[in-house]
């Protein structure tokens, strides 16, 4: 098997079971490993009897960590990169240095294994194969609103915290009440569970079920005719020219023979 200078290993999102053999094996193999939180890596490094010296490297120190990473491979030493579960780059330190070993030419490789967005839409049914994965979701309601908006043909995949889900599905079913949301949380846990219906029905159901662990959300795409999808873009893109609500619906129903009210009604939402 051929030998790189630095790992990107994934790391289980909660069953321990779901480390590959290969994860395990590179991480015995490797001088170093690089984690996130020294104290949980430490746990499933105890798990699997691995004794590999490890080194913090996180969002706070990603910069000053490259000059190290960087003498420690010179030296012809082997690197792994572990994050506190899934796989690393995925909302999780990385890329800086990745980004740094490509321009002086250290081969990089990235191990299969586990990710919550791949585990999580796995189990989700959906119109299509195409998604829009956001990270983690802006803090404004604004933000959100225009993603939701902008994205309506899309499934739109987003990490969301315990405290914050109820609040953000609320603004998914004030900005789009016909859609369906997925929530799913827990996940390859024993209290793993996945609710997919309208959005104020998975309201519901959180409101009287306690939310913990991470959670992964999708917002389904809607069923829109070709012809709605095309108007809504027009809108937007007279919208953004500086076009008054009034003046986009007087244009659009004069150019396209439609109802001027419903342009209205469209420009407002």
């Amino acid at each position: 098997m051929k030998e790189y200078d630095f790992y990107i290993v994934p790391t289980p999102i909660g069953n321990l079971k779901d480390i590959t053999l290969r994860s395990i094996e590179t991480l015995k193999s490797v001088d170093i490993i690089a984690c996130e939180d020294m104290r949980v890596t430490q746990k499933l490094l105890n798990h699997f009897d691995i004794k590999t010296k490890c080194i913090s490297y996180h969002k706070f120190n990603e910069k000053e960590r490259i000059n190290y990473f960087l003498n420690i491979l010179a030296e012809g030493k082997k690197i792994a990169l572990v994050s506190d579960a899934g796989t690393p780059l995925f909302c999780d330190p990385g890329a800086v240095i990745v980004e740094e070993l490509k321009k002086h030419n250290f081969s990089v490789t990235s191990l299969a294994g586990a990710n919550a967005v791949a585990t999580f839409l796995s189990q989700v049914p959906r119109e299509g194969e195409d998604f829009l994965f956001t990270g983690f979701l802006p803090k404004s309601k604004a933000q959100i609103e225009e993603i939701l908006k902008k994205y309506r043909t899309t499934d739109i995949v987003f990490y969301e915290s315990p405290n914050r889900i109820l609040k953000t599905l609320e603004i998914i079913s004030e900005c789009r009440p016909n859609s369906k949301t997925a929530v799913g949380r827990e996940l390859t846990k024993i209290f793993e569970e996945v609710i997919i219906d309208n959005t104020e029905i998975v309201i519901k159901y959180f409101k009287t079920n306690t939310l913990k662990g991470e959670i992964v959300t999708a917002v389904l795409r809607e069923k829109i005719s070709q012809s709605e999808a095309d108007i809504d873009k027009k809108i937007s893109a007279l919208k953004e020219k500086g076009y008054k609500a009034k003046d986009i619906s007087i244009i659009l129903s004069s150019l396209y023979e439609l109802n001027k009210n419903d342009i209205y009604q469209k420009c407002l939402k």
